[in-house]
Order: C-alpha cells, then structure tokens, then sequence
C-alpha cells in the first residue's frame, strides 16, 4: 500500500490524497512538519519540502508533480474517466489551469497563510505578521475575481469535464477555509463550484481532518456552507 508523507494542510499533500481517493487507491498517512528538518526527512529529500509518496519497491517520489506522474502511472482507473482530458487542446487548459493554482496561486496566496498561521506557530516568539496576510488576503480577492468568471464561463474549471486542475484548486481552498480564510458570500460562482467538487466522496478524507490545538473554521466540513 503506498504511503504519503504529508502535513494536513498541505495543499499538495491534499491534492494526492484526493486523486488517490477518487481512483481508489488506499493510502496510509503520516503527518510530518517539513519546516523542523527532521534526518529522516532530510535523508529523502535534502530540500526539506513535502509530500513524498513511498510505495513498496519503488524509489520514494519527492514532489507533487512526481507523486501524479506516479499515480496516474500506477493507478490511473480504465474503467471510469480519469483526471486528464481527452483531446490535447482540453489537456492544454487544464495544464495551463494547474500551474495557475500549484505556482501562481500558492505563490500569492496559500504559502504566506501556511508560513503565517501553520507554521510560525513551532518558532518559538514568531507570532503571525498582520501584514502579510493583509497581502494575501488582498491576492486572494484578485484571483477570486478570474475564478468567478471561470465558473460563470464553464461548468469546472478547464472546462465542461472535471479534471485535475479542480482537484489542485479545491486542495488550496480546503487548507484555506480551515484556516478560515475564504470569503464565499462574495464569490458566488466559486463557491457553488467548490459545493460540487466538495459533495464528492473523494473529499470525505479531508473533510475529516483536524489540527491538534487548532480547530476547523465554522462550516468546513460542511457540505451546505
């Protein structure tokens, strides 16, 4: 059975377990904060970054991107639609669409929340910089916007088939609206989208989730929000 090495609210992290949830593929979790070094870690992947996907006789895969090339090579299903469309000019949007989400998107938005609220809380004194999530908290309205239009455009986010682009921006959201950090009374389009993808039984594995000392925002896990 493979196994991730992860942090909860890692977005990445989440994105792997949704693909692995949606093609049925059982996955054993172990938690970790990359941000402590641990030797272990380190001895995997010196960058000291997650996630790491281990599977019996194969090498650990370090990065996101690796673990989906590993599991669509392993365990992408044949008998239901897997998460990468059909015709190459779909593929195309949904690429474009993915990097938006895992650079862009985490870059502006989801790693200074992460940095600020998840990770200075084991630095001793370091205490969350307003500021920083002022900036966040502005980007987040900015990418809002192009989302809304999106989904008020399409039926998912690359287009009228749910692919792995939505996956990666639901991951993003549900660390985000753990945190409390989303705003879905103004942003009508985006949150009806993330009602759908969030019903599927593929979410209940984070849906579940819970940070010691830190409890979910209200209606996280809920499905009528």
């Amino acid at each position: 059975m493979p196994r991730l090495l992860q942090h909860r609210l890692d977005p990445a992290s989440r994105l792997i377990r949704l693909i692995c949830a949606e093609y049925g593929v059982p996955l054993d979790l172990d938690d970790m904060k990359p941000w402590a070094r641990d030797p272990a870690l380190l001895e995997i992947n010196p960058a000291a970054t997650g996630c790491i996907l281990i599977d019996d006789g194969e090498a650990p895969v370090v990065g996101v991107l690796g673990a989906i090339h590993a599991l669509e090579e392993r365990y992408a299903p044949t008998a239901i639609a897997g998460l990468f469309p059909a015709t190459s000019g779909q593929r195309a949007e949904m690429w474009r669409l993915l990097e938006w989400v895992l650079i862009k998107f985490n870059d502006e938005v989801t790693r200074y929340v992460i940095e600020e609220k998840i990770v200075k809380r084991d630095k001793r004194g370091a205490t969350p910089e307003p500021g920083v999530l002022r900036v966040a908290k502005a980007n987040l309205v900015e990418h809002m916007l192009y989302f809304n239009w999106l989904f008020a455009t399409r039926q998912w986010i690359a287009g009228e088939t749910m692919t792995l682009a939505d996956f990666a921006l639901a991951a993003h959201f549900s660390s985000l609206d753990y945190l409390g950090d989303v705003t879905w009374e103004t942003s009508v389009e985006t949150r009806q989208w993330y009602a759908r993808i969030k019903s599927r039984p593929a979410f209940r594995t984070l849906l579940n989730d819970r940070i010691a000392g830190m409890p979910a925002a209200k209606g996280y896990a809920d499905l009528d929000f």
